[in-house]
């Protein structure tokens, strides 16, 4: 066995995704070690026609290869605020900076600055957009109360989500749910 070949993957924001890209690899007969958002390792080293088939098969599917140090960084800060806010206990114990320093291995301020840089908002804009997609998407299917929402995703109070809510969408939650607004965006859209 050669070496091993890290993927960076662009637009992998669900497990789905992590399911489509598996399998895109196996079908192209790469055997790949580990597939989680945003990353693939392949067991064997990849030459440029492999690069080539594995980009040609994703791009189709809305997949990106990344092949910029910094577009990979900015998309790893992605993938761990998506998946943060998408998993059932989103708790997050520490504050978000101290998070993805921990999980990055880079100084916070270098982090933000790149990302801002590259995506035109800050982190912390972007976590709270994914945490307000998360309560729309919540809200749509109409099964938890304001409160239960807030409590799953560690608001303070569901006067805090609310208002938090209401200055991301204009609405409150409430008036978005009885106008039942098909206003979700995709997650990589975000």
């Amino acid at each position: 066995m050669a070496g091993l070949t890290t993927l960076y993957i662009k637009n992998m924001v669900c497990e789905r995704c992590v399911m489509v890209v598996r399998d895109q690899l196996l079908r192209l007969g790469f055997v790949p070690e580990v597939v989680e958002l945003g990353r693939a390792v392949l067991r064997d080293e990849l030459d440029e026609a492999g690069r080539g088939a594995i980009r040609d098969a994703l791009t189709p599917l809305g997949f990106e290869l990344i092949d910029n140090r910094r577009v990979r960084q900015n998309e790893r800060v992605r993938n761990l605020i998506i998946a943060l806010v998408r998993q059932r206990d989103c708790h997050l114990r520490t504050n978000l900076s101290d998070y993805l320093t921990e999980r990055l291995h880079q100084d916070y301020s270098a982090l933000s600055k790149t990302f801002s840089e590259e995506t035109g908002t800050t982190i912390e804009k972007y976590y709270i957009a994914q945490r307000i997609e998360r309560v729309k998407e919540l809200l749509s299917y109409d099964e938890l109360s304001l409160n239960e929402i807030a409590d799953r995703l560690h608001y303070s109070s569901a006067a805090h989500l609310s208002a938090q809510f209401k200055s991301v969408e204009g609405v409150t939650p409430t008036q978005y749910r009885r106008l039942n607004r098909k206003g979700r965006k995709p997650l990589d859209q975000v």
